[in-house]
């Protein structure tokens, strides 16, 4: 709703500046004053039967007026006048298939909508802007844009959408088809600068681990901006994601870096169990008595041996340990 200027008392406005006046349209949608399709029908046939007897009137009464037979030229004047109403009458028939809908105009004025399929009367001299109600889908453009982190991604999404309300969708935009493009995109622009493209942090949804959250999140952005030209939001899911290609191998080998980080936490997690468990073993089963100097030689071999990234070569210690 547009909120009216307000003017300060100290520095009045001058008289001769222009007055500006704007507002969104508002308007919304109405059924139209139309018969379905069994009196449409029935009112066909009515006006072909008026049409074909105007016709046959017309005739008759020319001859006669040839012939000078009175009332001959009245029956010619009739006949005629009855077939010019009856092809005035042919405007108030409209065909509606199913999956559109007819706006209806009387001289620039909106008076409702059809949307019952088939053949419809409705007020004659009104004309006729055919609207699907089907559900449509697009693909946005790929976007570059900047995540939460300030690195530049490529993304797009698929939007699905249907027209809600047929006499927004036409009067208060100029073009609802490139409407809802371009605020489709304008939305996953803003809506990809708020996340963080992957380790979000506490409370932070990230654009590649919360794909469900951030989907929602952008069909309640796209379905606010596109409610005024009457337009409905089915889903719009993410069609495409990566990193940029001028920071894309930088990022591959962080995260390649990264998985050897948590693959070497495992593997020395392990090594150190299994080496817990070695030592628990040999002194449960008094199969060998260990000092402290030992113990440390068997821990330093047996981590050797397990977090190796090569294949370990034994040596065979015939010595004795302290010689």
């Amino acid at each position: 709703m547009s909120v009216p200027p307000t003017h300060s008392t100290d520095s009045p406005t001058p008289t001769n500046a222009p007055e500006h006046s704007s507002s969104r349209v508002d308007i919304t949608e109405k059924p139209a004053l139309a018969a379905g399709s069994g009196a449409a029908f029935l009112a066909f046939l009515l006006i072909l039967a008026i049409t074909a007897g105007s016709v046959v009137l017309a005739i008759l009464g020319a001859i006669a007026a040839d012939a000078g037979e009175p009332g001959g030229r009245l029956c010619a004047i009739v006949g005629s006048v009855g077939f010019f109403v009856s092809f005035f009458l042919y405007t108030s028939f409209t065909i509606v298939v199913p999956g559109e809908t007819s706006v209806r105009r009387f001289f620039g004025r909106y008076i409702g909508t059809v949307r019952r399929p088939g053949l419809a009367l409705v007020p004659p001299l009104t004309t006729g802007r055919k609207v699907s109600i089907k559900v449509h889908n697009f693909e946005t453009s790929e976007l570059k844009v900047n995540d939460l982190d300030g690195n530049p991604v490529n993304i797009a999404a698929i939007v699905v959408w249907q027209v809600a309300d047929t006499a927004r969708a036409v009067f208060a935009v100029e073009a609802y088809e490139q409407f809802i493009r371009a605020q489709a995109e304008s939305a996953l622009r803003h809506v990809a600068t708020t996340h963080p493209y992957d380790e979000p942090g506490p409370g932070e949804t990230s654009l590649r681990g919360g794909t469900d959250l951030v989907s929602a999140e952008l069909a309640t952005e796209v379905a606010a901006r596109v409610a005024l030209a009457g337009l409905e939001i089915v889903e719009v899911r993410i069609s495409s994601l990566a990193y940029a290609p001028e920071i894309a191998q930088a990022m591959l080998q962080r995260q390649q870096a990264g998985a050897v980080i948590a693959a070497r936490e495992q593997i020395v997690e392990g090594a150190v169990t299994m080496v817990d468990q070695a030592l628990k073993r040999l002194e449960a089963d008094d199969i060998v008595t260990m000092d402290e100097e030992r113990r440390a030689q068997m821990v330093s071999n047996l981590l050797v041996v397990l977090c190796s990234d090569q294949r370990t070569q034994p040596v065979v210690n015939t010595g004795s340990l302290y010689a």
